[in-house]
């Protein structure tokens, strides 16, 4: 991430993707709101119990990394589409996430296809 990069992303995104990187599941759990909203490509998950199952499934479980590329504001207010490159043993390639945040945490996220 360049340094004027990091400046400008969000520290729920910051927290989310430093999080995925140190494969801390406790860390990345913990960067959502009690009431979050995870899609991944349709497949619905919601809270802590959600975000932590999919985490097992999708994200740490299969070791990914992320390279992030750009964040832009999303269409409304604490949103921000976050551009990203996937490597690990599930899903790689280039994928946009699109974020909803509250304060520091992430209170959506969804990866459409």
């Amino acid at each position: 991430m360049s340094e004027s990069l990091s400046e400008a992303v969000p520290a729920a995104i910051r927290g989310f993707i430093d999080a995925t990187n140190a494969g801390d599941s406790a860390a990345f759990v913990a960067g959502f709101t009690e009431d979050a909203f995870l899609s991944d490509w349709g497949r619905e998950f919601v809270g802590h119990d959600g975000v932590a199952e999919w985490d097992r499934s999708d994200n740490i479980g299969k070791r990914s990394h992320f390279d992030l590329l750009a964040v832009k504001p999303g269409v409304g207010d604490q949103q921000f589409v976050a551009t990203v490159v996937v490597s690990g043993e599930g899903f790689t390639g280039t994928s946009d996430l699109e974020f909803t945040v509250r304060g520091d945490r992430v209170a959506r996220l969804v990866i459409a296809p």
